[in-house]
């Protein structure tokens, strides 16, 4: 994976091209730039190609991820997703949609993904952190957008 800064505003919002390369596995990688870059509020989309991934879909009942396996390489169509801070570590939230050969579509909450043969990822950052707080109702982490202390 790499990463660079596009654009940076008088304000601290910041742009970057993020891309990833053959193989790159896609939710650690954005993991560790968020880290890296100490991403504390953002969001991103991406188009291009996977060698393969893991969708989930929601299972309210048992409050966990269904999976939605896909095991070969698709068009990637739309990768939208968002950033926050989840116990004060960056949190990635991703939804995605893929293309197969037939024209079908199948999408879901991305758990994770390989590029192949890349990834094109732009990523905007804002300087006003935003944190998730654990939702015991779903066992998941959602904005809370009540200011920090």
């Amino acid at each position: 994976m790499q990463a660079r800064l596009l654009s940076e505003n008088p304000s601290g919002e910041k742009t970057y091209a993020v891309i990833f390369a053959k193989g790159d596995e896609i939710m650690s990688g954005l993991t560790e730039f968020a880290h890296r870059e100490k991403i504390a509020a953002g969001h991103f989309t991406a188009i291009d190609a996977l060698a393969s991934a893991r969708f989930g879909w929601f299972d309210r009942a048992r409050k966990a991820y269904r999976d939605i396996p896909i095991n070969h390489q698709v068009e990637l169509i739309s990768l939208v997703g968002d950033v926050g801070l989840a116990n004060d570590a960056p949190q990635i939230h991703v939804h995605a949609a893929v293309g197969f050969p037939d024209g079908q579509v199948r999408g879901g909450h991305m758990l994770e993904a390989i590029a192949w043969p890349t990834l094109e990822l732009f990523f905007t950052a804002y300087p006003t952190p935003l944190d998730k707080k654990h939702d015991p109702e779903t066992n998941l982490f959602l904005f809370d957008l009540k200011e920090r202390k």
